[in-house]
């Protein structure tokens, strides 16, 4: 008899309105070398908002969004973890983040930077081993392979770590690939926000130098005072970016809007770089003179590898490094989207997943 799937109870977006509803459906078989976890903990990030509504027209829809994902409990459909499951027991704290799956064969997997993988396997609006459609995290239930699920330090709370599984690793990694985390460096984060705040933290925690630039003047005291940042430039004052001019050995730049790039660069130092981790729809405006005299560049970075998540993590772990968050249950998700659109946040949503649903008993269909 062909064996089915574990049901799953969750929340999906079935048309471009975005509008999520509660869902049920099935996960896949747990094989071998897979682990079934019980979600108790999913962040809200942007890239939710845009797979949900179809801004980038490749929504699979009915969609269950969600890959930043924490639980304290591996859950087994018959068996706690598969028979082949070697580096995970119950009861460890474990998270599950933007991808589940890649080919393992190509050059970019074969060289450790799978998040780059043709073929990736991404935890929500992508096609799973089985061929059907992965859902994420807005969901109780999760059936993933060992090799893509990650250790969270018991030091750091699971809702604030939660977005550090897509957040912070997507600030973690181009500061460790691009020299920006050594004493004395000087880097600059555009944009106050989920992913900017964190920047400061990880940037502190290296011993850097870190000046926020943003064009909101109201969020200066909150960049200083709160979160720490050695200083603040006003992205629409001419004369506080001019008196900044080379001075910054990189900038990771946060903002999905459409914003100048050319002022970013003058601040860079020569041989500086310029991090874009936002995605604004608009082409950027860039002219060879804002390069080519300083042996400037721009390179863009997509979260990062498992190896990258779990280095974070565990840095993460020993300075204390969580996400800033305000904790929902899932029938307020949709306000808490449309609050995120906004911007009314500080800094993060964060689901809590357990917490929102009835116990019940994970059992076969």
């Amino acid at each position: 008899m062909e064996k089915e799937g574990l049901p799953a109870l969750g929340w999906a977006a079935r048309d471009t309105s975005g509008h999520l509803s509660p869902y049920s459906f099935s996960r896949r078989v747990q094989e071998d070398d897979d682990v079934t976890i019980k979600v108790l903990f999913c962040g809200i990030c942007h890239t939710d908002l845009h797979i949900a509504k179809n801004d980038w027209g490749n929504t699979l829809y009915p969609v269950v969004p969600g890959h930043e994902i924490t639980t304290k409990r591996l859950v087994g459909v018959v068996t706690d973890i598969g028979r082949g499951v070697d580096g995970f027991k119950i009861g460890e704290t474990v998270g599950v983040g933007y991808f589940v799956g890649s080919c393992r064969t190509r050059i970019s997997c074969s060289k450790g930077y799978e998040n780059y993988c043709a073929k990736l396997e991404i935890t929500s609006n992508g096609v799973g081993r089985d061929g059907e459609n992965t859902r994420g995290g807005f969901s109780d239930v999760l059936v993933v392979n060992q090799d893509y699920v990650l250790r969270v330090p018991d030091t750091l709370p699971m809702d604030g770590a939660a977005p550090l599984l897509c957040a912070g690793v997507t600030m973690y990694t181009p500061m460790m690939r691009h020299g920006l985390n050594a004493p004395g460096k000087h880097l600059g984060v555009v944009g106050l926000g989920g992913l900017g705040h964190l920047a400061i933290k990880f940037g502190k925690a290296f011993g850097m130098t870190v000046t926020v630039i943003s064009s909101s003047p109201a969020k200066r005291q909150e960049a200083l005072d709160r979160l720490g940042a050695d200083a603040f430039l006003l992205s629409s004052d001419p004369e506080e970016m001019k008196a900044a001019a080379g001075t910054m050995d990189g900038i990771i730049d946060t903002v999905s809007a459409g914003h100048p790039i050319v002022p970013l660069l003058d601040v860079l130092s020569p041989m500086g770089q310029i991090v874009l981790v936002g995605g604004p729809s608009e082409p950027l405006e860039l002219p060879a003179y804002a390069i080519v005299p300083g042996g400037k560049g721009i390179v863009g970075n997509l979260v990062g590898s498992i190896r990258d998540c779990q280095a974070m993590l565990d840095f993460a772990g020993k300075h204390g490094i969580t996400a800033d968050v305000e904790v929902v249950k899932m029938d307020y998700v949709n306000t808490a989207v449309q609050r995120l659109q906004r911007n009314d946040v500080r800094y993060r949503f964060v689901i809590d997943v357990a917490g929102s649903q009835p116990p019940r008993r994970l059992s076969r269909v």
